[in-house]
Protein backbone atom coordinates (compact mmCIF):
# COMPACT_ATOMS: atom_id res chain seq x y z
CA UNK A 1 0.00 0.00 0.00
CA UNK A 2 2.95 2.27 -0.52
CA UNK A 3 1.84 3.81 -3.44
CA UNK A 4 -1.86 4.85 -1.87
CA UNK A 5 0.22 6.46 1.28
CA UNK A 6 2.14 8.57 -1.09
CA UNK A 7 -1.03 9.64 -2.71
CA UNK A 8 -2.99 10.40 0.76
CA UNK A 9 0.07 12.30 1.80
CA UNK A 10 0.13 14.64 -1.13
CA UNK A 11 -3.55 14.88 -1.70
CA UNK A 12 -4.34 16.02 2.10
CA UNK A 13 -0.91 19.04 1.80
CA UNK A 14 -2.15 19.99 -1.78
CA UNK A 15 -5.85 19.85 -0.84
CA UNK A 16 -5.89 22.53 1.28
CA UNK A 17 -4.81 25.00 -1.64
CA UNK A 18 -6.48 23.16 -4.62
CA UNK A 19 -10.36 22.99 -2.84
CA UNK A 20 -11.86 26.09 -1.88
CA UNK A 21 -14.56 25.36 0.95
CA UNK A 22 -17.43 26.80 -1.40
CA UNK A 23 -16.43 24.16 -3.81
CA UNK A 24 -16.55 21.55 -0.90
CA UNK A 25 -19.45 22.62 0.35
CA UNK A 26 -20.76 22.22 -3.02
CA UNK A 27 -19.72 18.69 -3.00
CA UNK A 28 -21.44 18.22 0.36
CA UNK A 29 -24.91 19.67 -0.37
CA UNK A 30 -24.76 17.73 -3.56
CA UNK A 31 -24.13 14.49 -1.71
CA UNK A 32 -26.87 14.84 0.91
CA UNK A 33 -29.86 15.54 -1.50
CA UNK A 34 -28.97 12.30 -3.06
CA UNK A 35 -28.86 10.17 0.05
CA UNK A 36 -32.30 11.66 1.06
CA UNK A 37 -33.58 10.92 -2.33
CA UNK A 38 -31.89 7.44 -2.57
CA UNK A 39 -33.15 6.69 1.19
CA UNK A 40 -35.34 9.29 3.06
CA UNK A 41 -34.07 12.38 5.42
CA UNK A 42 -33.97 10.72 8.88
CA UNK A 43 -30.13 9.97 9.20
CA UNK A 44 -30.70 7.06 12.04
CA UNK A 45 -32.74 5.10 9.15
CA UNK A 46 -30.37 6.04 6.06
CA UNK A 47 -26.63 5.73 6.95
CA UNK A 48 -25.32 7.51 3.64
CA UNK A 49 -27.38 10.32 4.76
CA UNK A 50 -25.71 9.67 8.35
CA UNK A 51 -22.10 9.53 6.72
CA UNK A 52 -22.24 13.22 4.75
CA UNK A 53 -23.74 14.93 7.65
CA UNK A 54 -21.02 13.59 9.71
CA UNK A 55 -18.69 15.09 7.24
CA UNK A 56 -20.22 17.91 6.71
CA UNK A 57 -19.69 18.99 10.54
CA UNK A 58 -16.39 18.10 10.34
CA UNK A 59 -15.77 20.41 7.53
CA UNK A 60 -17.55 23.24 10.04
CA UNK A 61 -20.46 23.65 7.32
CA UNK A 62 -23.46 25.66 8.68
CA UNK A 63 -26.00 23.26 10.38
CA UNK A 64 -28.36 25.85 8.52
CA UNK A 65 -26.95 24.34 5.14
CA UNK A 66 -27.17 21.13 5.86
CA UNK A 67 -30.61 21.52 6.83
CA UNK A 68 -31.42 23.66 3.43
CA UNK A 69 -29.31 20.37 1.73
CA UNK A 70 -31.85 17.79 3.09
CA UNK A 71 -34.95 20.02 2.45
CA UNK A 72 -33.83 20.12 -1.11
CA UNK A 73 -33.98 16.08 -1.26
CA UNK A 74 -37.30 15.92 0.15
CA UNK A 75 -38.58 18.28 -2.40
CA UNK A 76 -40.04 15.90 -5.64
CA UNK A 77 -39.56 19.06 -7.49
CA UNK A 78 -35.97 19.90 -6.65
CA UNK A 79 -32.95 19.03 -9.24
CA UNK A 80 -32.59 14.92 -9.38
CA UNK A 81 -28.33 14.25 -9.53
CA UNK A 82 -27.18 11.62 -11.64
CA UNK A 83 -23.50 9.93 -10.60
CA UNK A 84 -21.25 9.81 -13.77
CA UNK A 85 -18.09 8.57 -14.17
CA UNK A 86 -15.56 9.00 -16.82
CA UNK A 87 -11.87 7.29 -18.11
CA UNK A 88 -9.33 8.55 -20.14
CA UNK A 89 -5.25 9.01 -20.55
CA UNK A 90 -3.57 12.61 -19.84
CA UNK A 91 -0.43 12.66 -21.97
CA UNK A 92 2.51 10.36 -21.11
CA UNK A 93 -0.02 7.59 -20.60
CA UNK A 94 -1.08 8.84 -17.16
CA UNK A 95 -4.57 7.21 -16.00
CA UNK A 96 -7.09 9.41 -15.09
CA UNK A 97 -10.54 8.55 -13.49
CA UNK A 98 -12.87 11.03 -12.93
CA UNK A 99 -16.39 11.18 -10.69
CA UNK A 100 -18.71 13.62 -11.60
CA UNK A 101 -22.82 14.65 -9.57
CA UNK A 102 -24.86 16.48 -12.20
CA UNK A 103 -28.06 17.74 -12.62
CA UNK A 104 -26.85 18.59 -16.44
CA UNK A 105 -25.34 15.65 -17.79
CA UNK A 106 -24.33 16.96 -21.67
CA UNK A 107 -23.01 19.73 -20.20
CA UNK A 108 -20.88 17.56 -18.02
CA UNK A 109 -19.49 15.07 -20.26
CA UNK A 110 -19.00 18.52 -22.63
CA UNK A 111 -17.04 19.78 -20.17
CA UNK A 112 -14.46 16.69 -19.42
CA UNK A 113 -14.00 16.42 -23.16
CA UNK A 114 -12.96 19.62 -23.29
CA UNK A 115 -10.76 19.48 -20.71
CA UNK A 116 -8.82 16.01 -21.59
CA UNK A 117 -8.81 17.47 -25.20
CA UNK A 118 -7.18 21.26 -24.06
CA UNK A 119 -4.34 19.56 -21.95
CA UNK A 120 -3.44 16.81 -24.30
CA UNK A 121 -5.27 13.62 -23.33
CA UNK A 122 -7.98 11.28 -24.45
CA UNK A 123 -11.28 10.64 -23.11
CA UNK A 124 -11.71 6.46 -23.40
CA UNK A 125 -14.40 4.42 -22.90
CA UNK A 126 -15.97 3.53 -19.39
CA UNK A 127 -14.30 0.24 -17.78
CA UNK A 128 -11.28 0.76 -19.97
CA UNK A 129 -9.19 1.53 -16.68
CA UNK A 130 -10.89 -0.85 -14.65
CA UNK A 131 -7.25 -2.98 -14.34
CA UNK A 132 -5.49 -0.10 -13.31
CA UNK A 133 -7.67 0.88 -10.41
CA UNK A 134 -9.25 -1.02 -7.33
CA UNK A 135 -11.94 0.80 -5.57
CA UNK A 136 -10.94 0.98 -1.68
CA UNK A 137 -12.40 2.38 1.63
CA UNK A 138 -10.05 5.14 3.04
CA UNK A 139 -10.78 6.34 6.58
CA UNK A 140 -8.88 8.91 8.58
CA UNK A 141 -9.46 10.24 12.16
CA UNK A 142 -6.73 11.71 14.68
CA UNK A 143 -4.91 9.32 17.13
CA UNK A 144 -5.82 11.37 20.15
CA UNK A 145 -5.33 9.41 23.46
CA UNK A 146 -6.61 6.17 21.15
CA UNK A 147 -4.91 2.69 22.41
CA UNK A 148 -3.68 1.67 19.29
CA UNK A 149 -2.92 -1.95 19.62
CA UNK A 150 -6.75 -2.08 21.12
CA UNK A 151 -7.57 0.19 18.14
CA UNK A 152 -5.86 -2.22 15.47
CA UNK A 153 -7.21 -5.15 16.93
CA UNK A 154 -10.90 -3.78 16.49
CA UNK A 155 -10.44 -2.63 13.14
CA UNK A 156 -8.27 -5.96 11.71
CA UNK A 157 -11.24 -7.67 13.01
CA UNK A 158 -13.53 -5.22 10.71
CA UNK A 159 -12.00 -6.02 7.28
CA UNK A 160 -9.02 -3.48 7.49
CA UNK A 161 -6.76 -4.48 5.11
CA UNK A 162 -4.25 -1.21 5.76
CA UNK A 163 -3.50 0.76 8.79
CA UNK A 164 -0.81 3.50 8.88
CA UNK A 165 -0.65 6.65 11.44
CA UNK A 166 1.03 10.03 9.74
CA UNK A 167 1.82 13.29 11.71
CA UNK A 168 -1.10 12.07 14.12
CA UNK A 169 -3.58 11.15 11.80
CA UNK A 170 -4.50 7.43 11.52
CA UNK A 171 -5.65 6.02 7.84
CA UNK A 172 -7.32 2.56 7.33
CA UNK A 173 -7.96 1.36 4.04
CA UNK A 174 -10.67 -1.36 3.50
CA UNK A 175 -12.22 -3.46 0.65
CA UNK A 176 -15.10 -1.89 -0.84
CA UNK A 177 -17.37 -4.29 1.01
CA UNK A 178 -15.69 -4.15 3.91
CA UNK A 179 -16.56 -0.09 3.77
CA UNK A 180 -19.86 -0.28 5.62
CA UNK A 181 -18.91 -3.12 8.28
CA UNK A 182 -15.88 -0.36 9.42
CA UNK A 183 -17.50 2.72 9.63
CA UNK A 184 -20.02 0.77 12.09
CA UNK A 185 -16.94 -0.42 14.29
CA UNK A 186 -15.30 3.67 14.33
CA UNK A 187 -19.23 4.65 14.99
CA UNK A 188 -19.26 1.66 18.10
CA UNK A 189 -15.57 2.95 18.90
CA UNK A 190 -17.09 6.50 19.04
CA UNK A 191 -14.17 7.68 16.71
CA UNK A 192 -15.88 10.06 14.22
CA UNK A 193 -13.98 10.32 10.42
CA UNK A 194 -12.61 13.30 9.49
CA UNK A 195 -12.45 11.18 6.03
CA UNK A 196 -14.68 8.30 4.90
CA UNK A 197 -14.91 7.86 1.25
CA UNK A 198 -14.45 5.22 -1.41
CA UNK A 199 -11.30 5.94 -3.93
CA UNK A 200 -10.02 4.28 -6.57
CA UNK A 201 -6.54 3.47 -5.60
CA UNK A 202 -3.82 2.67 -8.46
CA UNK A 203 -2.24 -0.93 -8.57
CA UNK A 204 0.81 0.83 -10.21
CA UNK A 205 1.98 4.30 -10.46
CA UNK A 206 3.91 5.38 -13.44
CA UNK A 207 6.91 8.24 -12.96
CA UNK A 208 7.41 11.19 -15.07
CA UNK A 209 9.79 13.50 -15.07
CA UNK A 210 8.70 16.78 -13.17
CA UNK A 211 7.76 19.01 -15.82
CA UNK A 212 6.01 16.25 -17.63
CA UNK A 213 4.07 15.65 -14.32
CA UNK A 214 3.31 19.32 -13.48
CA UNK A 215 1.89 19.43 -16.91
CA UNK A 216 -0.43 16.71 -16.02
CA UNK A 217 -1.35 18.01 -12.41
CA UNK A 218 -2.42 21.08 -14.70
CA UNK A 219 -5.18 18.87 -16.30
CA UNK A 220 -6.00 17.34 -12.63
CA UNK A 221 -6.39 20.57 -11.11
CA UNK A 222 -8.67 21.74 -14.42
CA UNK A 223 -10.72 18.70 -14.18
CA UNK A 224 -11.28 19.38 -9.74
CA UNK A 225 -11.91 22.85 -10.56
CA UNK A 226 -15.34 21.93 -13.24
CA UNK A 227 -18.39 22.17 -10.61
CA UNK A 228 -19.53 18.69 -11.31
CA UNK A 229 -16.73 16.77 -10.46
CA UNK A 230 -16.36 15.33 -7.51
CA UNK A 231 -13.26 13.35 -7.34
CA UNK A 232 -10.53 12.88 -9.58
CA UNK A 233 -7.86 9.88 -9.31
CA UNK A 234 -5.02 8.89 -11.41
CA UNK A 235 -1.57 6.98 -11.69
CA UNK A 236 0.90 9.65 -11.81
CA UNK A 237 3.92 8.85 -9.04
CA UNK A 238 4.04 11.44 -6.80
CA UNK A 239 7.96 11.42 -6.52
CA UNK A 240 10.17 13.70 -3.95
CA UNK A 241 11.80 15.93 -6.69
CA UNK A 242 7.48 16.66 -7.96
CA UNK A 243 6.91 17.01 -4.32
CA UNK A 244 9.71 19.46 -3.67
CA UNK A 245 8.54 21.40 -6.84
CA UNK A 246 5.10 21.54 -5.81
CA UNK A 247 6.01 23.09 -2.64
CA UNK A 248 7.99 25.66 -4.03
CA UNK A 249 5.53 27.09 -6.50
Amino acid sequence: MSGHSKWSTIKRKKGAADAKRSKLFSKLVKDITIAVKESGNDPDSNPKLRLVISLAKSASMPKDNIARAIKKGDDKDSANYTELTYEGYAPNGIAVFVECTTDNTQRTVANVRAIFNKYGGSLGKNGSLSFIFDRKGIFSFPVGTIDMEELELEIIDAGAEDFEVEDGVATVTTSLEDFGSMMKKLEGLNIEPETAELQRIPNTTEVLDVESAKKVLKMIDAFEADDDVVNVFHNLEMTEDLQAALEAE
